[in-house]
């Protein structure tokens, strides 16, 4: 197939074109900086100039394309976050695609957060998306709503956790936290617990998806389905070689900051189950807990 692929330069979308690419498939990213051009061409892939709000330039690229994968979406945790301007971004960007190829019957899979659940519940693809005022994302409704339209969505539900090599969000966020601070830190008893996939793991997901999911489907990219955050910050204590310590409720928002401290209390267990079983993705790269240890989040240099 010829794919468009957007946030074809970010940390999962990276790992989307390459593992199209080693499948067959031709590659058009959306690139909207001279670097990211030139990494996509040097990657392999054709581009086309533009943002996710340039819509005109979403809606051409989609129709010329035999499928499209939406990675792309904008996340901004500093001074200048504006959560509801950005999932109103993503809509409109998911709603243009889904006039390009209404009728076609064409696949177009949209990157999408798991959703959060009752407590001690588990999560599965059963379960739709929920809704969170402060962090709205209205990805996976707008993605569905185009199944009776004629095209084959589905959209790819990541774990709270995409790890890897590279990662610039959580884990790095909290070991730049444990540098500063001189101690690695959970909330309470940190029994709270992540989700997690590998980044390698999710890219072959979403090609999975492009090349199978029939229209309406939810698929969970889960490789841990519970991590308790005590073991997270245990592994990055052991990787800075720095003593691991509670903090409390109160305590967490000093320690971590904000919106981290948030994240560092979320308990989101998933399930890839179903996933798994129907469309036979089996993750084999590294878990949450040892890629850590494997050491790179220790070395790596903070994206600011």
């Amino acid at each position: 197939m010829r794919v468009f692929v957007t946030g074809a330069t970010g940390f999962i979308g990276s790992a989307v074109v390459q593992d199209l690419l080693a499948h067959g498939h031709e590659v058009v990213g959306l690139a909207r900086s001279d670097k990211s051009a030139a990494a996509l061409e040097q990657a392999g892939a054709s581009v086309v100039r533009g943002t996710i709000e340039d819509l005109g330039v979403l809606k051409a690229a989609a129709a010329d394309a035999d499928g499209v994968i939406h990675t792309a979406y904008i996340h901004d945790f500093g001074p200048t976050n504006n959560p509801a301007r950005f999932a109103e971004i993503d809509k409109n960007a998911i709603a243009a695609f889904g006039e390009a190829l209404a009728g076609t019957g064409k696949p177009l899979v949209v990157a999408a957060g798991l959703p959060a659940v009752a407590p001690g519940v588990t999560a599965t693809e059963d379960d739709k998306a929920s809704d969170n005022p402060p962090y709205p994302r209205f990805s996976e409704q707008a993605a569905l709503a185009l199944a009776d339209k004629g095209v084959r969505v589905s959209v790819v539900r990541m774990a709270p956790s995409v790890h890897g090599e590279g990662d610039p969000n959580f884990v790095l966020m909290l070991t730049t936290v444990a540098r500063a601070k001189g101690v690695s830190a959970y909330v309470g008893e940190g029994t709270n617990a992540w989700s997690a996939v590998h980044r390698l793991d999710a890219a072959r997901l979403f090609r999975i998806a492009l090349e199978q999911a029939p229209a309406g489907t939810r698929l969970n990219a889960v490789g841990d389905q519970a991590v308790p955050f005590k073991d997270v910050a245990a592994a990055i204590g052991r990787s800075l070689n720095l003593p691991v310590e509670s903090v409390s409720a109160e305590e967490a928002a000093q320690h971590f900051g904000m919106p981290l401290a948030l994240f560092a209390q979320l308990d989101m267990p998933a399930s890839g189950k179903r996933t798994r079983e129907r469309f036979d993705w089996r993750p084999t790269e590294p878990g949450l807990i040892a890629d850590i240890d494997k050491g790179h989040y220790a070395t790596a240099i903070p994206v600011h």
